[in-house]
């Protein structure tokens, strides 16, 4: 449950943050929400066993960081100035 607790938390602050700033848009929620899964993930990772659910967590990160790759590749994408591709 720590570990639940830790994501919705992170996840809720990441979106109050960027209400603030204005800079509240889906991608940059989306990163922001994979690093803290990435950190909740190490910071409540048991010492001496793994729980089964804990292993299946890698297949989310995996999907996590697929996401991310997209995003990326979009974001260059945008960039490059039509014609050089």
């Amino acid at each position: 449950m720590r570990f639940v607790h830790g994501q919705i938390a992170w996840m809720v602050a990441t979106v109050l943050v960027l209400a603030v700033l204005g800079s509240l848009a889906y991608e940059l929620f989306f990163v922001i929400s994979l690093l803290g899964l990435l950190i909740v993930t190490e910071l409540t990772a048991p010492i001496s066993i793994t729980p089964a659910w804990r292993r299946r967590l890698r297949w989310l990160i995996l999907l996590g960081l697929l996401g991310f790759a997209y995003v990326v590749v979009r974001r260059i994408l945008e960039i490059i100035p039509s014609g050089v591709l």
